[in-house]
């Protein structure tokens, strides 16, 4: 099947215009083409099952089973009713926009169920160059046009699950209002493809948070005319709730209001109240102090319904974070908690508008078989933390979904909260996978393939298709893990490094990651994990800390030995075929350096190579071919064991290079890498050495950012595993 063009706005500056449409780029022509390309490829999602911060969840008002989530660097979302899985909107973002995946906020059309808006931008910081956009769709997010914003977003940032920033006018669609970190208020009357200031908000609120949501109160309005009411929360503890009665021209702040903390959500519930959630800082890792409270909008009296106080019972203190209300019955209210650590997060349940609450975490049972890693090998499921939204079904009030750290949990049975009975609750994120990809091994032998991933640690992936339901590495069960490698001929050894404390950051496995050992010792002074080597036979392990020099092992880490001839920062990879054979590149000065005593001694090699980026990697079957990937200087291959590095003069960029099983009829395997060929980035793959390129990825699948790992399968021609930063592990496939 066929798939529609997704097209797209250019530049604007100032108010934001419309402008012409950009076709996605040709494949590479002429010299720069693998002639035995085996047609399309198809690209899935290794299964491991979120894995990341889901900020926002929203369920469309009028049309049942539409539901969208948001992350802070994985793309949005949308649930498909048939197959009960995500499907994420945002793949097709390029390499040049890689900032797009995290997503400020999203808004949904109530009277359009078509219409889908997206505020993307990941960070606001100065190394991030890239302006925010208003992704706009009419067709559920299945293609967008964009209009660019002449400032970032910050959807990594602090205060990231505070919303809705971005809103559709119930009334009228034409309208869109969009609170911003920095720029205050702006409004849109062309269904968001040209944006205004308004200039009559008063307050930008906190610097870097700003403006945390926008709502509209459209009682009393008509359909077809802008809704007059409208309401705005500002990370302003002196003023932190707003109101306009006359469309958004003037503002005021909302008379009796309680100050002192900043609000988080807030929502007009169907009993004519408004509902707002506080902490004291905008989280979401840190909160000490929070409340709940309501206003009834007839009266203007405000009530502080806060279920649990924070800083009671000895605890360190905590905010409040997430609110839903349910249309169908008014007065039902749910609320959580943020940066409760000790003992948890709790979500919180009200059907007398917060009068009398329910504990949803002291009798729920939790299921996260769909994601077995949730365990993260405790005494059983937690709530979740950093429960920054939920979601109450308006066609189902027992059917509740909330977003976590790492993945979405949801419930049909959320009203036996109400009798003092048990809710069930399991893992709702099938098909969402938003880890941040470190590393990446495809070994001759076991698995075919291990990650070392951000956050959640390192897998063993014995079935691409299935969760790992034991695969998270333990003993010790890790965070970030930047670095892993295998030894090509000692058959089932691997060794990883992770962020943690002393004799927590390295680990080795005999049994291609099934089970685990840390290692007894460490570089002497080291704090940071580096990256990790092992040489083809097992015997000897290389660390590279970074903070402190190069080092090395005969005894699997039990003691480690200075490597001498290397600077501080360096890559270093093992020969995949002789043992003595160590490769070496410091992408400070360009050279290139070679150890013939398994890693112990070391002497440049090559030198005027390209400064500035370098990764090496060798080849399965060929004794002394070492590749060197030196992103924007191109790509390098050795033949000589690292005495001399020759120009891959078909490639023009690299920024990883691996290697998988031959084309038929060929002796060289595959080489892959993610680059630029005649002018076009993308995932490329050459059957001849680097002779001839074809890419293998397409404008639909590009998946931001791809430079940190590549994998080609040494088992399956044509099989290949990319890194990327949010959105799992794609791998693809010839069709």
């Amino acid at each position: 099947m066929s798939l529609p063009r997704r097209h797209f706005l250019a530049l604007g500056t100032g108010a934001v215009v419309a402008a012409g449409t950009m076709t996605a780029p040709a494949a590479a022509t002429g010299q720069a083409v693998d002639q035995l390309a085996a047609g399309r490829y198809r690209w899935r999602n290794v299964e491991i099952v979120g894995g990341g911060f889901v900020t926002g969840i929203i369920h469309h008002p009028k049309k049942r089973g539409l539901v969208y989530v948001r992350t802070d660097i994985g793309g949005a979302a949308r649930l498909d009713l048939r197959t009960q899985r995500w499907v994420q909107l945002l793949e097709w973002v390029g390499w040049d926009e890689w900032n797009w995946t995290g997503v400020e906020s999203l808004a949904l059309d109530p009277c359009d169920p078509a219409r889908l808006y997206l505020a993307v931008g990941t960070y606001t910081n100065d190394w991030s160059p890239i302006n925010g956009a208003i992704l706009r769709s009419t067709d559920q997010g299945r293609t967008f046009r964009r209009t660019d914003l002449p400032f970032k977003l910050g959807g990594n940032e602090p205060g990231r699950s505070m919303g809705e920033r971005l809103v559709v006018d119930p009334l009228d669609g034409r309208v869109l209002f969009f609170g911003t970190r920095n720029q205050g208020l702006w409004r849109s009357t062309d269904r968001g493809e040209s944006w205004s200031r308004v200039d009559s908000f008063p307050s930008v609120g906190m610097a870097g948070i700003g403006i945390g949501f926008v709502f509209f109160d459209p009682r009393g309005g008509r359909k077809g005319r802008p809704t007059q009411t409208i309401y705005a929360g500002v990370t302003d503890s002196a003023s932190p709730l707003f109101r306009s009665t006359d469309g958004g021209r003037t503002w005021a702040a909302v008379p009796g209001q309680p100050t002192g903390l900043l609000p988080h959500h807030g929502e007009l519930g169907a009993d004519g109240s408004i509902y707002l959630t506080y902490g004291d800082r905008p989280g979401p890792y840190e909160m000490y102090d929070g409340a709940v409270h309501k206003v009834d909008t007839a009266t203007g009296v405000w009530t502080d319904i806060t279920p649990l106080r924070p800083n009671t019972g000895g605890e360190a203190g905590f905010g409040y974070a997430g609110l839903a209300t349910d249309p169908r019955k008014p007065g039902t209210v749910m609320v959580s908690t943020m940066s409760r650590w000790g003992p948890v997060d709790d979500i919180f349940r009200s059907v007398d508008g917060g009068r009398t609450w329910h504990s949803i975490a002291q009798r729920a049972e939790i299921d996260v078989s769909g994601a077995p890693y949730l365990n993260f090998h405790t005494e059983g499921p937690k709530l979740g933390w950093m429960i920054g939204d939920i979601s109450i079904d308006p066609f189902n009030s027992d059917k509740v979904m909330y977003v976590t750290g790492a993945t979405i949990f949801g419930t049909d049975d959320a009203t036996e909260a109400e009798a003092g009975r048990s809710t069930h609750w399991s893992v709702r994120a099938q098909g969402l996978e938003e880890t941040a990809v470190m590393d990446l091994i495809s070994p001759p032998w076991g698995p075919p393939l291990i990650s070392a991933l951000g956050d959640i640690g390192v897998y063993r992936h014995d079935r691409l298709d299935v969760v790992p339901p034991d695969g998270q590495a333990a003993n010790p069960v890790s965070g970030t893990s930047p670095s892993l490698d295998y030894a090509a001929k000692a058959e089932g050894f691997v060794v990883r490094v992770a962020y943690g404390g002393s004799k927590e950051r390295g680990a080795y496995s005999t049994d291609a990651g099934v089970s685990w050992q840390p290692f007894a010792g460490e570089p002497a002074g080291s704090t940071q994990p580096g990256r990790i080597v092992a040489g083809t036979d097992g015997r000897t392990v290389v660390w590279v800390p970074g903070d402190v020099l190069p080092h090395y092992s005969r005894d699997r880490g039990t003691t480690w030995t200075l490597v001498t001839g290397l600077p501080q920062q360096v890559a270093v990879v093992g020969d995949r075929v002789d043992p003595k054979v160590f490769y070496a590149f410091d992408q400070a000065t360009g050279t290139a350096y070679t150890s013939t005593n398994g890693g112990a001694d070391f002497l440049p090699s090559a030198t005027g190579l390209p400064t500035g980026y370098g990764k090496v990697e060798t080849v399965l079957d060929r004794a002394g071919h070492c590749w060197l990937a030196a992103g924007a200087g191109g790509l390098f291959r050795s033949t000589d064991g690292g005495v001399s590095y020759q120009q891959v003069t078909t490639i023009e960029e690299a920024f990883t290079v691996g290697f998988g099983k031959a084309a038929r009829g060929r002796t060289e395997m595959a080489v892959y890498s993610s680059g630029k060929v005649a002018g076009v980035r993308g995932i490329y793959r050459s059957v001849d050495s680097g002779r001839s390129w074809v890419r293998i990825n397409d404008a639909l699948h590009q998946f931001a950012s791809t430079g940190d790992a590549i994998a080609g399968d040494p088992r399956v021609f044509g099989r290949v595993y990319i890194s990327t930063n949010g959105l799992g592990i794609p791998y693809g496939e010839p069709v």
